[in-house]
């Protein structure tokens, strides 16, 4: 049996392709032994809320876009921030980004929540990174 990285993984991202290219990155890097898949930052609120008395369910890691229709990654953390403790006091929050705008390394960077910011699609390399 392989041995993970982490027991799970969120990836909000509203482009399936990236997500997929994602999704199958972390897959063959045995990065996370459970990946979920959503394609709006609100489907990841639900998750999260539906999932609030079920620890075992909520992510250890959580891949969020930045740049999403509706609700895009920095109205995420603004709705995230409300969330209860007990959702917020696990997960690592790495925003993900097809850009390589300052402003947005920036704001990534300087939120508490956030634990890192890569380019997009993911790489080996990167996800060797996080600990």
């Amino acid at each position: 049996m392989p041995e993970y990285k982490y027991q799970s993984a969120l990836l909000i991202d509203d482009n399936e392709i990236d997500s997929f290219i994602n999704k199958k990155l972390l897959q063959k890097t045995n990065f996370s032994q459970t990946i979920v898949e959503v394609y709006s930052a609100i489907k990841g609120l639900e998750f999260l809320r539906e999932n609030k008395d079920n620890p075992e369910k909520l992510p250890d890691i959580i891949f969020l876009d930045i740049m999403m229709p509706v609700m895009d990654g920095f109205d995420f953390l603004d709705e995230y921030d409300k969330l209860p403790q007990e959702i917020k006091s696990k997960p690592k929050i790495i925003m993900l980004s097809s850009t390589e705008s300052f402003k947005d390394l920036n704001r990534a960077n300087s939120n508490k929540y956030v634990y890192k910011f890569l380019n997009k699609p993911l790489t080996e390399p990167a996800l060797a990174a996080i600990h």
